[in-house]
């Protein structure tokens, strides 16, 4: 895969985003479920019963034979605060999403930098043992005709070996990238995923520092949920106020009463169908000192939240700050990586010249393969470190998904 693919599938598949957009949805149930008090509310069902002397009610109701009740909410504050409030709640659940999303862009890229790296410097490894072995070879045929010490010897297959173990190692680190990056993009650890062996450019960085910066703290996912959460806690305290306040129900009945519950001996005047529909009013008078304690809970959770947000703000900008320089400290090591595998390669460009012209042996100039491999190493690692440094500002400045899907 491509990063563009890799990234494309982690978002659309990955587990992690899944389940963030499970809590959404369920977030999005409890606004239906808040909104329920405001919908009508009718059971049905009976209250068939004998009466012997005065008919006297059953759970409220007087016997009858089918019965019917309607319940509705027509002005209660408190419950449409609560409505107002979960609805935030969605709002901070599509945040979290959002942020799912950037923070799996980032572990995907990350896996993918590091399956490719480990993809490079396990072909150098092999190089430079394939080398070794050459130069082991050479140092056999001078130690069988006594020209050099059989330590020399000893010493080259200790280097052998040595280059031989880097190479499993890295094949193992490299089978280890391939499977987390195949379980990020959504596929089983049975699966490996390896990175497309082509160039691509680098990401773009802001235009500044201080633009990152203000870009950063107006994108940060963290703090657009402190703040839906510093809502919501505002509308959770109004709601908890208006308990005070008057609430009106709209409440209706319906009653099929039958003549032997013996209503016309008791009552002047009797009739088969009655029904009432009406207005049901409540005033608090007294709600003691519970709302009060309540409130002030609900206002300490929220001075809690502003210093986390002042805090995450001041984070922010540190991280940011210091992503920025690791930024520049990986573009100088990779200049210094690249002259350092020039200045390599021209050595072992000089040695191939010396060899033909018979002033160098084959030993001389494997060995200065080796060296030459070496350098190829540290300055794919220093690529690697400068790469990783921008997705790291991109990450924080929230464009790193953006970036991603523009590349080619």
């Amino acid at each position: 895969m491509t990063l563009r693919q890799a990234v494309g599938r982690a978002v659309a598949q990955n587990p992690d985003i899944t389940l963030a957009r499970l809590d959404e949805q369920n977030a999005r149930h409890g606004v239906q479920v808040a909104r329920d008090p405001f919908t009508p509310r009718i059971n049905v069902g009976s209250g068939l019963a004998y009466s012997n002397g005065f008919p006297m009610s059953i759970e409220g109701s007087a016997p009858s034979i089918v019965q019917a009740r309607a319940t509705q909410f027509l002005f209660n504050r408190q419950q449409s605060f609560a409505v107002a409030q979960a609805r935030e709640q969605v709002r901070g659940a599509g945040i979290d999403v959002a942020g799912k999303r950037d923070e799996v862009a980032y572990r995907t890229a990350s896996l993918y930098l590091d399956a490719e790296r480990a993809a490079r410097v396990l072909t150098l490894a092999r190089k430079d043992a394939e080398s070794l072995q050459t130069v082991l070879a050479a140092i056999q045929a001078q130690v069988k005709e006594g020209r050099a010490l059989p330590l020399a010897e000893k010493q080259s297959a200790l280097q052998l070996a040595r280059a031989s173990q880097l190479a499993q190692a890295l094949d193992g680190d490299q089978a280890n990238a391939e499977t987390q990056l195949a379980i990020a993009v959504g596929l089983s650890a049975d699966d490996r995923v390896r990175p497309v062996a082509a160039q691509r450019p680098p990401p773009p960085l802001p235009e500044s520092e201080e633009h990152a910066v203000q870009a950063a703290l107006e994108a940060s996912k963290d703090l657009r949920k402190l703040q839906s959460q510093i809502a919501a806690k505002g509308l959770e305290m109004r709601g908890q106020k208006a308990a005070r306040l008057p609430r009106v129900d709209l409440v209706a009945q319906y009653g099929l009463f039958a003549k032997f519950n013996h209503y016309e001996d008791y009552f002047r005047t009797f009739q088969r169908h009655n029904g009432q529909i009406g207005l049901s009013f409540q005033v608090p008078v007294f709600s003691g000192p519970g709302i009060k304690a309540q409130m002030s809970q609900t206002q300490t959770d929220i001075t809690h939240l502003r210093v986390q947000m002042t805090s995450a703000r001041n984070q922010i900008s540190a991280d940011l700050q210091q992503a920025f320089r690791e930024v520049k400290k990986a573009a100088m090591a990779a200049e210094v990586a690249q002259l350092d595998l020039e200045v390599a390669r021209e050595q072992l460009s000089v040695n191939l010249a010396q060899m033909q012209e018979g002033r160098l042996s084959l030993r001389q100039v494997e060995e200065a393969r080796v060296l030459e491999n070496g350098k190829w190493i540290a300055f794919y690692d220093a690529q690697y470190a400068v790469e990783k440094a921008r997705w790291s500002v991109l990450r924080l400045t929230g464009d790193i998904v953006p970036a991603i899907e523009a590349m080619p």
